[in-house]
């Protein structure tokens, strides 16, 4: 369970503060997918990196599972972090290297050599045929959905995800969507959803918070996920969409 409890977060700018978070009180349940929406500087991106304590909160606290990781030693923070997964915007791939050892990076910083974990990642991502590719090589989709794989390689019980498809068109969009409610659906993964993109919130989220000037103007109920349907290629998807 994520816990806010009335946090604040102001960031010094100059002679003066910004307050990017103002107050918020929200809880997200074990193995819920939550959307955060808002506009440009609304706070978004602020209150993910409180979670994974990126940030932490110039007021207020922050709980995962009951524990305050701002009261922890950095070594028990870097351990706490593990159960944190992150997705980004632009994917964050690293250029020279292949599909495999992009998603083997995040075992190799904590000294682990698992090419089974790895593989069974991409294979549940469906990209293992492309593992010995390079990123210039894959779509955008197909970049995002290694991305993927590379943070549930260390089996996050929390995966961040922040506008994992606004670089993407509406085919890869809906792809990258399937596979996060799979994600949800096979390792009951608890899933944060940064997005401006309201129709992907209403597609896959259990709730959404609305977030104003940095503080939770709303949090509503969205209706339930369509059922989960994974594509072989665009053509079937295409095809079903036409019919």
């Amino acid at each position: 369970m994520i816990e806010f409890r009335h946090v604040t977060k102001t960031f010094s700018q100059g002679r003066s503060a910004v307050t990017a978070l103002d107050g918020v009180d929200l809880t997200i349940g074990d193995h819920e997918m939550v959307g955060v929406v808002g506009e440009s500087g609304s706070g978004k991106s602020t209150l993910l990196r409180l979670i994974n304590h990126l940030e932490a909160p110039t007021s207020g606290t922050v709980l995962i599972d009951g524990e305050d990781l701002a009261a922890l030693p950095a070594r028990q923070q870097r351990i706490r972090r593990r159960g944190i997964g992150m997705v980004f915007q632009q994917f964050n791939l690293l250029a020279n290297s292949t599909v495999h050892d992009n998603v083997a990076m995040p075992l190799r910083l904590q000294r682990r050599r698992d090419s089974e974990t790895v593989m069974q990642m991409l294979d549940f991502v469906k990209m293992s045929r492309h593992r010995d590719k390079h990123p210039s090589q894959l779509s955008g989709g197909e970049k995002q959905r290694v991305a993927i794989a590379r943070a549930l390689a260390t089996r996050p019980r929390i995966l961040l995800c922040d506008e994992p498809t606004s670089a993407l068109d509406s085919g890869h969009s809906e792809e990258v969507m399937a596979t996060l409610r799979e994600v949800r659906e096979r390792f009951d993964t608890t899933i944060v959803l940064v997005s401006h993109e309201l129709d992907v919130i209403k597609s896959s989220c259990d709730r959404a918070a609305v977030l104003e000037e940095g503080r939770l103007a709303a949090l509503t109920e969205v209706s339930p996920p369509p059922p989960l349907r994974r594509y072989d290629s665009y053509a079937e998807r295409a095809r079903e969409f036409l019919a």
